[in-house]
């Protein structure tokens, strides 16, 4: 049986996973900036984490894993200038900035609980961690590898040899071309730790570092800061495992490694992790190309949440998700007959042969090789339609795969379809019609079903909806 390997874009290779830890992985992923709904393209992040954390128990690990909360410092551009997004989300809804915070960090979990996506041991908010982010820049500014500018403190990347490993910058391409704006930065590569607030009490979050014992003017921490703080402060100054999203790479993650290498003197993580991007016809979901989809908004259109997590388990996390709704229907018909086979089995049990190890095996083998999850789904669904398989332990066996997939085929039960609520009435009035014995106007409302991509199968409990196929 293969041991688990994982794709490190540190080194640009697979490598076996050595936790630092005997039996206990440390895992940190980068969170939500909770001003606005997350959409589907975000939840990709989480649902790859979550797989991850997944797999790591699937192989016995004992997992500590971390996801901080931006409710602070996150500006409208990376390049440490706009206005924090939280500020501007407050003032357009007419709320605290606590209140927005707290709005869509509540819904965010709601979204991952429909996703079926494991808890995080630590849900550390940026906002409640300012002295560990002070004194972490207090740290730096005594080793010299800050200078002050007008409007804040900042890193000084030439002073860190290996600044830009992570994303394999070439030092030749820091230097500051014509066209970058560095205003009082002394290399377009530096960045914001501790910004001072224009105006004191104009901004609803703002902290004095004099009450932290920094002699510096009122302001809030830089976007970078708070995930080094954090991570340090729960898993340790060296860890095993931080997860994003592949456009954390050239400057998140790479500002965290140097801020972090150049405070301790030690390896900040030794694996990194990243997850491509969510794509809608065929460009990243955006604002301008559209697929910022909510789960919700999924849900209201008749789809399972799990249904995109399917999805999602179908594509290798390295490589770009197509997102449409056809191929929302093609995984949300695929897990409807996965929760079908099962529910056969449980209902219909039969004798047969015990093949748990030969597709445990094929399945731990698919799963540890960089979380190959199509591979294996397809062993999934070997098992699944193997009847030569004993009931009892195929669904043993199952459960023990989905304690990797996530998907809860194995609490799988009778349930309804999800439907919009137009089609929820047309099934209701066609039913008042068969009552009546109406069947030529029952038929017809059938068809207007069918139409909208819903089948009606009529059961002795009652009419069931199904959806079709695309």
């Amino acid at each position: 049986m293969k041991k688990l390997q994982l794709y490190n874009t540190l080194t640009r290779r697979k490598e076996p996973f050595k936790p630092i830890h005997d039996n206990e992985a440390r895992v940190y992923t980068c969170g939500p900036t909770v001003y606005s709904y997350q959409h589907i393209g975000n939840m990709r992040a989480y649902i790859f984490a979550d797989t991850l954390k997944r797999v790591l128990l699937f192989n016995g690990y004992k997992v500590k894993h971390v996801i901080n909360v931006t409710d602070v410092g996150h500006l409208t551009s990376d390049a440490d200038e706009g206005e924090d997004k939280i500020e501007r989300a407050a003032r357009k809804e007419k709320k605290s900035a606590k209140e927005i915070a707290e709005f869509y960090f509540s819904v965010f979990k709601q979204d991952l609980r429909k996703l079926n996506v494991l808890e995080p041991d630590v849900w550390p908010k940026a906002s409640e961690h300012i002295k560990e982010q002070i004194e972490l820049i207090k740290k730096l500014e005594s080793k010299g590898y800050t200078y002050t500018t007008s409007d804040g403190i900042y890193f000084d990347s030439s002073k860190f040899k290996d600044y830009g490993k992570l994303a394999r910058l070439k030092p030749e391409n820091l230097k500051a071309g014509k066209r970058v704006a560095l205003r009082e930065k002394k290399h377009k590569t530096d960045f914001a730790l501790w910004k001072f607030s224009e105006k004191p009490g104009v901004r609803q979050q703002e902290w004095d570092p004099k009450n932290f014992g920094a002699d510096w003017p009122t302001g809030f921490p830089g976007w970078h800061i708070e995930c080094s703080a954090m991570s340090m402060k729960y898993l340790g100054e060296s860890f095993d495992i931080h997860t994003g999203g592949e456009d954390h790479i050239a400057v998140h993650h790479t500002n965290e490694i140097a801020q972090s290498e150049a405070a301790t003197g030690k390896k900040f993580v030794n694996y990194w992790l990243h997850v491509a991007f969510l794509t809608f016809k065929g460009k990243k979901v955006s604002k301008s190309t559209g697929g910022l989809y909510t789960i919700s908004e999924l849900e209201e259109m008749g789809y399972s949440p799990l249904a995109f997590r399917y999805l999602c388990l179908q594509t290798h996390y390295r490589k770009p998700l197509a997102f449409s709704f056809q191929n929302l229907d093609s995984a949300q018909h695929a897990l409807e007959r996965a929760r079908r086979k099962v529910i056969e089995e449980k209902n219909s049990p039969r004798d047969g042969k015990d093949k748990t190890q030969t597709y445990l095996e094929s399945f731990a083998n698919a799963i540890n090789d960089d979380l190959n999850t199509p591979l294996a789904l397809q062993v999934l669904w070997q098992v699944l339609d193997d009847e030569s398989f004993a009931s009892d332990t195929k669904l043993a066996l199952i459960e023990k795969f989905d304690l990797a997939l996530g998907l809860n085929l194995s609490s799988a039960e009778e349930e309804k379809v999800r439907a919009p609520e137009e089609v929820k009435q047309l099934l209701e009035k066609r039913e008042e019609l068969r009552q009546k014995k109406k069947f030529e106007e029952a038929d017809k409302l059938r068809e207007e079903i069918k139409a909208r991509g819903f089948a009606i199968e009529d059961t002795p409990s009652g009419p069931k909806l199904r959806r079709l196929k695309k």
